[in-house]
C-alpha cells in the first residue's frame, strides 16, 4: 500500500482527505506543521504529498521549497490551499508545488484530482 503524506492542520480537513485517499487504497501519514511534514517527507519518502498552504510554524509554501531542496526533492507536493486569488496558482507552483487543489476539498473527485496532477491514471496501481 503506497503512503502518502497530509500535511494540514484543521482536523475536520484532514478527515476528509484520509476518507478520500485511505478509500483510494492508501496508506495516509498526517503531520499539522510544515516542520513535521518536511521531517516526514524525508523519512517516509511517501507517493506524494498534499501540502496545505497556512499551517501553524512554517507554511506550507516554505515547507515546500524545503522539501525540493533536500533528497526528497522529487516527490510530488500538491498544494491544498483555500487561496483562489488571482497570482496564487504562480505563487504555489514557484515555491516548487507540482498543483493545487482549492478548499472546499470535494471527497467524490480529491483522488481524480491529485492522479491528474502528478500524470497518474486513475485506474492505474499507485505502488512504486
Amino acid at each position: 500500500m503506497p503512503k502518502v503524506l497530509v500535511v494540514e492542520d484543521n482536523k475536520d480537513n484532514f478527515k476528509i482527505v484520509n476518507y478520500a485517499l485511505v478509500r483510494a487504497g492508501y496508506e495516509v501519514l498526517w503531520a499539522e506543521r510544515g516542520e513535521d511534514g518536511i521531517d516526514l517527507a524525508l523519512k517516509e519518502h511517501p507517493h506524494f504529498i498534499l501540502m496545505d498552504i497556512n499551517l501553524p510554524g512554517i507554511d506550507g509554501m516554505e515547507a515546500t521549497r524545503r522539501i525540493r531542496e533536500s533528497e526528497a526533492r522529487a516527490i510530488p507536493v500538491i498544494a491544498i490551499t483555500a487561496h483562489a486569488m488571482s497570482g496564487d496558482r504562480e505563487t504555489i507552483i514557484s515555491a516548487g508545488c507540482n498543483g493545487y487543489i482549492e478548499k472546499p476539498i470535494d471527497p467524490i473527485t480529491l483522488v481524480e484530482q491529485i492522479h491528474k496532477i502528478i500524470g497518474q491514471d486513475a485506474n492505474e496501481n499507485p505502488d512504486r
